[in-house]
């Protein structure tokens, strides 16, 4: 309750109960330092300024209390004073990056801008202004994003943003994260905020690294208290030699992908994937990669003495230092013996029941009390509802210029610890005496020794329908790994700054439900745990894998951890060796995972200073110790590794002891998987699609693709295959989900990418079509060709239906292929020549030898059914030309002969080789004229021509009316093309 001086009495409002003690006055509110935003310490109460009023439900003013701030000169001149901008260049390996503070971001804690190349990233650190509840874990949120717009790119979709955020992109959150969390004190509460922009990317310098080192500068050069200055770099393997930073050129051909973030005198991650490197080269690699780190975060502390802002080191609270040992005399005879239970559930239930018993003893009943109270407390939300229960108090001497002090009664002890540090301090003096189990009595809580691999086992083949399966199971960890195989089109495709399209035809996805750790829990998209945890386990596998020309299947792999309790992404690894053996994918090799721990100092616990390493650890190992080492590989080599790092001082002697210990542990996971019972079957699954490579002309794709796709679309469909993929190559992929639909296809695609021959003979083949000019024979499935009417019988045929219907089989012979890969065949070819007499003018017709003129300009587009025309007309040299020419005066024509053909074998020629336009006659009007005058005299449309031929008297080709009358008959079977007014033969 407010004294106000002009006497009226009213109730202060508060929104909620407050934990602290309120010094109230009718001109201002002091607000207790833990709740006042961190850069306001006031002195002194003078020169005070109004920020608002309350106002009543009913929109009257109330005078209950003023709020106002607390101005300092000093602080007024803090916050409007703005950084001034630092440049420096910093050494990032072989060359030099450019950092840059105070030019962007100025409000923010701490930010930078950092230039490699034409690759730029931008990072801010922000905190909160009050403290967050206490807790065991520091709040620190990383987001990092690539901008399309950074390559000159607009994202896909609808929205033309960018949206969820990638994997790749949560990948180097973990990255940013994982090093820095180690270095942030205890008691920090404030929410800390990171956020990273890729702004610019030349496609040449990679932003991850640079991104893990700008995050370092930013956060050392903000309010947030830490302990050392972070960097991260990238180590690639060329040849013999290692390159710190490689470009991404470089990275093609580099054996070695190393991670590395540190500090100048430790390590604190690492992650990289390697092709079966040797434990020797992989810890010359990160002293390499060390070396860089420790150049740079030495830059880094020279910039921050120059323009680093003060930490807030005032805001650290820690639990009080006797709630340590009153914690350790309550539960520590209990919770030695909880410790010593082997299974997970158990042991967890009983330290949860030990806890709330350790909690109630000091938070309800408590060892001290305040003196002199007693009864229930009141909070200050009570005051507000019983204003007429309560008088202000107001003691002589405390009254000073209107000033009211209230102090509320407090009617219950109050506790001397709150539950959350109670729970920490818990948490804390467990994780110590599980230590010093390991390290005094050499057991741990399973009673394995520190060398100790958890009991495996391992099934095959537990799913009949999938591809392949395989159930892992280590201790009280297991995962249930599952194979499918499929085409290109499961592919995975990814969405990065590169403009290329870039596919994955290996993935593994990581699953971790709530119920493999007996919990109940959220289901919903992939957390970034269980995405890095399934990274980790794909890049183990994948140098494992058979090139694509050897077994071109997309693959996938599903890891579920159905129990968990430690090491459960190195489960996923052993079980998915296992799955793809049963798919029947040919692997290089099998490979294992461990993972390792660690106490580092052992000095505490009566050691002898030596850091203690442990093999297969398990949850509550990774917990409460200092190291989780994750390593896969065969007996010989690493593929993928990943070390996080809990506390600063993991040195190269450990590493090295760590990575040899873990060898050995490989070597008895994997004699162990050799057990496996039912074995993986090592074949394809009959339920698994069917995949045929297969090697044509590149310039033959076009006819398996056709005109928009309708021929592989047709193909499709009639086969009844699941895809046909092609490459620009010659390179096609045939998936059919059974052999007979395979076999089809693939007959169909060799018909239509094949090259014949002429004199290629076909048999039994089916005409597909007849049309006026001769029939469409298919040599092959989907080839066809056409054998023109002359071509089908060795006697004279009217009409091709006469002899042929659609469906018949007969033999022919490939007699031409024209410049577009058009086909002609002849069935007559095969006949027996019959024996006529020369005397015969319609048996000479018929033997003659003959060409096949062309009279159309081109085949139309065979893909789509249509088809060439041909004409049978005699052939004469030089078209008429070796007519021997009657007189003018002569009453009576008389016969020519025609020269000899020089060929014996029927010829289809195009028609710009063959024909040629009819020279004008200089002759005038003729009674009687031969043949080349006929068919130079007369120009018109082909009623015309075919009238005047049936007036001559003679024939261009036989000496009789009868030959004369074949001939007009079969120029009537097709339409001549005229070129202007003169018709063409």
């Amino acid at each position: 309750m407010l004294a106000c001086p002009s006497g009226v009495r009213s109730t202060p409002c508060y929104a909620q109960p407050s934990h602290f003690t309120f010094t109230l006055s009718p001109r201002y509110i002091s607000l207790p330092s833990p709740n006042r935003p961190r850069f306001l310490t006031p002195k002194r109460s003078s020169n005070l300024c109004s920020l608002s009023l309350l106002l009543s439900t009913n929109g009257v003013r109330c005078n209950r209390f003023a709020v106002r701030a607390l101005p300092d000169p000093e602080v007024s001149d803090s916050v409007t004073g703005l950084l001034q901008p630092v440049s420096v260049k910093i050494p990032f390996g072989g060359r030099e990056i450019l950092i840059e503070t105070g030019h962007i971001g100025r409000q923010a804690s701490g930010s930078v801008m950092a230039t490699d190349g034409e690759t730029i990233v931008y990072t801010s650190v922000c905190l909160s202004d009050v403290p967050s509840e206490p807790s065991d874990f520091f709040p620190l949120s990383v987001t990092y994003q690539e901008r399309f717009s950074a390559a000159g790119r607009t994202s896909g979709g609808f929205f033309k943003r960018e949206g969820k955020t990638k994997d790749n992109e949560v990948l180097i959150c973990r990255m940013i994260d994982r090093p820095l969390r180690p270095t942030m004190l205890k008691g920090f509460y404030h929410e800390t905020q990171l956020l990273s922009w890729v702004l610019s990317y030349d496609g040449l310098h990679c932003p991850d690294a640079l991104a893990v080192t700008a995050a370092g500068i930013a956060v050392a050069l903000s309010e947030v208290p830490h302990s050392e200055a972070i960097a991260g770099v990238r180590v690639g393997l060329l040849g013999d030699k290692f390159v710190v930073n490689p470009t991404t050129k470089e990275m093609e051909n580099s054996t070695l992908d190393l991670f590395l973030a540190g500090t100048d005198n430790a390590i604190l991650m690492i992650e990289g994937y390697c092709d079966f490197l040797p434990e020797e080269k992989l810890l010359e690699a990160v002293q390499i990669g060390q070396d860089a780190v420790r150049e740079i975060c030495s830059a880094v502390k020279a910039l921050v003495k120059k323009c680093g802002k003060p930490k807030m080191l005032d805001a650290i609270k820690l639990p009080p230092p006797e709630l340590y040992q009153l914690v350790e005399k309550i539960a520590g005879n209990e919770l030695h013996n909880v410790l010593q239970i082997k299974s997970k559930i158990p042991r967890r239930k009983a330290i949860s029941l030990l806890e709330e018993k350790v909690i109630n003893r000091l938070t309800d009943k408590g060892y001290i009390s305040i003196e002199g109270t007693t009864g229930p407390v009141e909070t200050i939300q009570d005051l507000i509802d019983e204003d007429d229960e309560d008088e202000e108090i107001v003691v002589d001497g405390e009254v000073d210029e209107g000033d009211v002090h209230i102090k509320p009664v407090s009617r219950k002890p109050t506790p001397l610890f709150t539950e959350v540090d109670v729970k920490l301090v818990f948490k804390e003096v467990s994780s110590k005496f599980l230590r010093r189990r390991i390290v005094e009595g050499g057991k741990r809580s399973d009673g394995r020794s520190p060398e100790d691999i958890r009991p495996i086992t391992s099934i095959c083949g537990l799913l009949p329908r999938a591809h392949g399966s395989a159930l892992f199971t280590r201790g009280e960890t297991q995962s249930l790994a599952v194979v499918t195989l499929g085409d290109k089109q499961m592919a995975q495709k990814l969405d990065n700054l590169a403009s290329v399209e870039e596919f994955k035809r290996f993935y593994l996805q990581y699953s971790f439900p709530p119920s493999s750790v007996g919990e109940v829990g959220r289901m919903g998209a992939p957390s970034r745990r269980e995405i890095g945890h399934g990274t980790l386990a794909e890049r183990s596998l994948e140098p494992i894998l058979p090139a694509e020309d050897e077994f071109p299947y997309t693959i996938r792999v599903e890891s579920t951890i159905t129990e968990s309790n430690g090491s459960s992404s190195m489960a996923s690894v052993c079980g998915g060796c296992l799955a793809l053996q049963d798919a029947g994918v040919p692997l290089k090799c099998s490979i294992a995972g461990i993972a390792m721990g660690l106490v580092l100092d052992t000095h505490e616990f009566g050691g002898d200073g030596t850091p203690l390493i442990l093999s297969d650890i398990t949850g509550a190992e990774d917990a409460s110790g200092d190291m989780d080492f994750k390593v896969a590989g065969n007996e010989d080599g690493i593929t993928a590794f990943q070390m996080d790092i809990k506390v600063v001082g993991i040195t190269l002697p450990v590493m090295q002891e760590a990575l040899l210990q873990a060898r050995d542990g490989r070597r008895r996971i994997l004699a162990e998987m050799m057990k496996c019972s039912p074995p993986p079957t090592k074949s394809l699954s009959k339920y698994a699609p069917l995949i045929h490579i297969m090697k044509v002309a590149p310039e033959k794709v076009n006819a398996i693709i056709g005109s928009g796709g309708k021929k592989v679309k047709s193909i499709i469909e009639e086969t009844g295959v699941e895809a046909i993929d092609t490459q620009d190559d010659g390179i096609v992929k045939i998936t059919a989900k059974d052999l007979s639909s395979l076999e089809k296809s693939k007959s169909i695609i060799s018909s239509l990418t094949m090259v014949p021959t002429v004199g290629d003979i076909y048999r039994n083949c089916e005409i597909k079509s007849i049309v006026p000019y001769g029939a469409f024979v298919e040599i092959a499935p989907g080839r066809e060709g056409l054998c023109h009417i002359s071509e089908l019988t060795s006697d004279w045929l009217a009409k091709a239906e006469d002899a042929f219907k659609v469906g018949d089989r007969v033999d022919v012979k490939l007699i031409e292929v024209n410049g577009k890969g058009q086909l002609r065949l002849s069935r007559r070819a095969l006949l027996p020549v019959p024996e006529t007499s020369p005397e015969d003018p319609s048996s000479k017709q018929l033997t003659d030898n003959q060409t096949e003129v062309d009279v159309t300009d081109s085949w139309k587009a065979s893909d789509e059914g249509t088809r060439k025309e041909y004409a049978s007309v005699p052939k004469t040299d030089g078209l008429l030309e070796g007519i021997e020419q009657t007189k003018v005066k002569s009453s009576a024509p008389k016969l020519a002969s025609l020269s000899k053909s020089n060929s014996e074998e029927t010829s289809l020629l195009p028609r710009k080789k063959i024909f040629k336009r009819v020279k004008k006659s200089s002759s005038k009007a003729v009674t009687g004229v031969s043949g080349d005058r006929l068919a130079s005299s007369h120009r018109g449309n082909r009623d015309t021509f075919i009238k005047k031929m049936e007036t001559c008297s003679w024939c261009v080709k036989c000496d009789s009316e009868a030959g004369m009358s074949v001939c007009v008959r079969r120029l009537r079977q097709v339409s001549l093309p005229q070129v202007g007014s003169q018709v063409l033969l």
